[in-house]
């Protein structure tokens, strides 16, 4: 009895050194573990494009950059994402009212045209035979719905390759307002030539387009205006230039960002040489 209880003793003193040991060598192993650095990303800098109308209070765009978000403008390219919104996007402007007459459906008797034998021809039903001229379709096309469905985060990425990629073709530019008071379409047409945006599409991060260039830019087929809650990846794929304003670059990071820590800079800042990124003219 006394054997038992000093082996049960010993038993336990042992499994007791062996926990403790192991916890001073998870303990040594933790103080010995060096501590994570956290990366930073690096903005993307991106040359101020000159505005369409210079007002008093706004900076001037020689010699100031834009500080872009990398998580939003400088993604990883994916075409098959691209594939699938373009894809997704065309598919919800059909418009699925094609349709055709069946058998049942069109004009005529149900009699049969001639008996079945005697003859000598081929046996024939109804006059709306599909095999015959003026008889039904078979397997023609029916109203219906072509849209497809496709997950919201997919076309979020969506957006920030397509941003991306105008960013890396040097096809993205950003203003610090867009807008054009006088409403003219002649003078507006002047000023896009001699700052080389033809074949632009000016998002604006306000809730509508302001007025002046919205009457101005309707009358031009080589440059559009929407609002960033409207714009889509087609249409940033199918406009050769992007030009966006300072609220929808705002927007886009506030929508499309992830959190990330990112070295801090003002949005719009004087370009100097140092060792940060480089600028993307």
């Amino acid at each position: 009895m006394l054997g038992r209880t000093l082996a049960e003793s010993f038993s336990t003193l042992r499994v007791q050194c062996r926990a403790g040991a192991s916890t001073s060598q998870r303990c040594m192993a933790s103080v010995a573990r060096p501590e994570s650095v956290i990366p930073v990303a690096q903005p993307v800098l991106l040359d101020l494009t000159p505005p369409l109308k210079q007002f008093k209070d706004q900076p001037r765009a020689a010699g100031n950059v834009v500080a872009l978000d990398p998580t939003v403008f400088n993604h990883p390219i994916r075409r098959d994402i691209l594939h699938l919104c373009v894809i997704h996007h065309l598919d919800g402007l059909r418009q699925g009212t094609a349709s055709t007459k069946t058998r049942g459906e069109v004009r005529g008797s149900g009699a049969k045209i001639r008996p079945q034998k005697g003859t000598g021809k081929a046996r024939l039903g109804d006059g709306q035979s599909p095999m015959l001229y003026g008889g039904g379709v078979a397997f023609g096309p029916k109203p219906r719905d072509f849209s497809t469905k496709l997950p919201r985060k997919v076309i979020q990425m969506g957006m920030r390759v397509a941003l991306s990629a105008k960013v890396k073709e040097r096809r993205l530019g950003v203003m610090t307002q867009l807008d054009w008071p006088c409403a003219k379409t002649k003078f507006l047409n002047q000023k896009i030539n001699e700052l080389g945006l033809r074949k632009t599409l000016f998002i604006t991060g306000e809730d509508n387009v302001a007025i002046g260039l919205a009457r101005a830019i309707n009358m031009l087929k080589s440059v559009s205006a929407t609002t960033v809650d409207k714009v889509n990846v087609y249409e940033l794929m199918q406009w050769e230039r992007v030009v966006l304003d300072v609220k929808a670059v705002e927007y886009f990071e506030r929508t499309l960002g992830k959190s990330v820590p990112i070295a801090p800079l003002p949005l719009v800042a004087e370009a100097v040489e140092s060792t940060s990124p480089e600028v993307v003219a």
